[in-house]
């Protein structure tokens, strides 16, 4: 599609307005998880991350960019044709290693390598580009002090009980409770618990949240298209006595099969209809749709291992401040995140004794 059909809006800075006090909710917001990390460390000896601890799916794979792409949509890693090596890791969004059965929403974190550009502030060196989503289309919290109060009201639970686990399971239980009694969905109950019991590789998964692309701005998803991944959404899978399933029904899938993504991007076109500050605010995709910028491909492989999970999920970290300056993260949310993140990092790497590094080239696992 032809994006001047719906002509993109060119990003100004003006569009970020940062509040005199994000400095401390940003500060806060570290704080509240790194009390999560700290108690799960305590409960198992190993550090793991705050939020989307639990992994299920540990891929290599390659990334092509589109050849012949429109100006507007020719921009930053997408701006020629290429192909890239990149690393999948499917999760849920817990900051603890919960049974599958409480379920909760996916995320899916890429990581494209030996892009090239101007490199964001703590990146510098680096030849990655990640890219963080969750199955939504916007974030449940539309400001840095609303994600604040969901992740305190976590910690604070977290703290009170004599196990993580057991603190996360009742919130859990409890947010399930909430949506049968409203007879509906809400992000934030949705944010933390409730999910169907679906198949994770039939999910579609976007940023939530926008990030620059090139002079534009706009919101990236990731899709499934091979025929073998489509017929996964929303298809049932066994979650009973399976403490592991997700990661069991990714395991068995590319054990035999590849798979297909679209990666595609949602330019914005009216700032009042999609803005930056509002993190919680779905863009309508009748006034901007969603457009193919490239494919990522999978072929089969040991979706999951020891030696996978020692290399992916202690030895890398996935952040959207990973990256060049044309994809420079957006709006408070993703401001406020940086700390955290960062902090993430280093509590493992000082923990696990595994410090965390960044690929230069295709990863074996």
């Amino acid at each position: 599609m032809d994006t001047r059909a719906y002509q993109p809006l060119p990003f100004d800075p003006s569009f970020e307005q940062i509040p005199d006090d994000e400095a401390e909710t940003t500060q806060q917001l570290a704080e509240a998880m790194r009390s999560i990390t700290e108690k799960t460390y305590a409960d198992s000896g190993h550090a793991i991350r705050s939020v989307h601890a639990k992994s299920h799916g540990l891929l290599t794979g390659e990334l092509q960019v589109v050849d012949g792409l429109a100006p507007e949509l020719a921009q930053g890693i997408f701006a020629h044709g290429g192909t890239y090596p990149v690393v999948l890791r499917l999760s849920t969004n817990p900051g603890d290693i919960l049974d599958d059965k409480v379920s909760t929403p996916r995320g899916l974190a890429l990581k494209v390598i030996g892009v090239e550009g101007a490199r964001l502030p703590g990146s510098e060196g680096d030849v990655t580009q990640d890219l963080v989503m969750i199955n939504a289309p916007a974030f449940t919290a539309a400001t840095p002090k609303a994600f604040l109060g969901n992740l305190k009201l976590l910690a604070k639970t977290t703290d009170k009980m004599p196990g993580t686990k057991q603190a996360l399971s009742a919130v859990l239980r409890g947010t399930e409770a909430v949506i049968e009694k409203l007879g509906g969905e809400s992000g934030t109950i949705k944010s933390l618990g409730g999910h169907p019991e679906t198949h994770i590789l039939g999910e579609t998964f976007y940023t939530a949240v926008p990030h620059l692309y090139g002079q534009y701005f706009g919101k990236i998803s990731v899709a499934p298209v091979s025929p073998e991944l489509t017929a996964l959404t929303d298809a049932p899978v066994d979650l009973d006595d399976k403490p592991n399933g997700l990661r069991e029904a990714v395991s068995d899938f590319f054990a035999a099969n590849s798979g297909e993504w679209e990666v595609r991007v949602q330019l914005a076109t009216d700032i009042e209809k999609m803005p930056i500050e509002d993190a919680s605010k779905r863009w309508p995709e009748d006034e901007s749709p969603y457009v193919t910028v490239a494919r990522i491909r999978v072929a089969p492989q040991t979706s999951w291992s020891d030696s996978r999970a020692a290399a992916i999920d202690d030895g890398m970290a996935f952040s959207p401040w990973h990256g060049v300056q044309a994809h420079r993260p957006l709006g408070g949310v993703m401001r406020s995140r940086k700390p955290a993140y960062e902090m993430s990092s280093r509590f493992r790497g000082e923990r696990n004794g595994c410090p965390m590094h960044e690929p230069k080239g295709s990863v074996e696992a």
